[in-house]
């Protein structure tokens, strides 16, 4: 995959926060994730929003991206786009199965590009904080914000079956356990104990480097 001559580099790319907080009286996790691209604000905004240019980076998406209408995300999350102020921020419902969280995404101009700030909130599951921490969604978005820098640096396609076998190879565990270890430092920045952090950051390296023809169904 072009570009990754230093993984963890570009896993240092993002800078990340975890802050806990509520929703409808229950606690949550709010994962955030910050990188500036190398382009400008309408450029960046098309490249998220685009239904045509969407799954040069990430996966197909189907529906209507309008207010209020119903996204799909081939293979992965469903939800409702609830705001859009196009070119600066929208923020949908991500929904897997019964799980509901809320994704708000914002860009702001900035010196030589744009920052875009990721923010997912997710109600807590303590079995699953516990054994992978804020990795289990923060490497996931880390691993697209980087299929969309390369998408932006190149203007081409990213090839989604070098994307899939990515994690595996020896430059995608570098850059998954860079990115583990920079969730677990925000969820010691926020109050997590720092050995059960670096096991849980650990857990997630793990989950996440199975080869695919090892994996179990789901």
């Amino acid at each position: 995959m072009p570009l990754l001559t230093d993984p963890a580099a570009i896993a240092g790319l993002v800078a990340r926060e975890i802050r806990t907080g509520s929703r409808d009286g229950a606690p949550t996790k709010i994962a955030v994730a910050r990188r500036a691209y190398p382009t400008d604000q309408a450029d960046l905004w098309d490249a998220l929003t685009n239904v045509e240019r969407i799954p040069r980076w990430f996966l197909p998406v189907s529906g209507d991206l309008s207010v209020g209408g119903h996204y799909q995300i081939e293979g992965n999350a469903s939800g409702v786009v609830e705001q859009c102020e196009p070119p600066q921020r929208f923020a949908v419902t991500w929904e897997m199965g019964p799980q509901v969280s809320w994704l708000d995404v914002s860009l702001a101009t900035t010196d030589g590009g744009t920052l875009l700030e990721l923010v997912h909130e997710a109600h807590v599951d303590p079995e699953l904080w516990t054994q992978f921490g804020p990795g289990a969604i923060g490497v996931g978005w880390d691993l697209a914000l980087m299929g969309l820098g390369l998408h932006i640096s190149t203007r081409e396609e990213v090839d989604q079956a070098v994307a899939m076998t990515f994690p595996a190879t020896p430059e995608g565990v570098e850059f998954i356990r860079a990115s583990a270890l920079s969730w677990a430092g925000a969820a010691i920045a926020d109050g997590d104990d720092s050995a059960a952090a670096h096991r849980a950051a650990e857990q997630t390296v793990g989950f996440y480097t199975v080869a695919p023809e090892e994996s179990p169904e789901s």
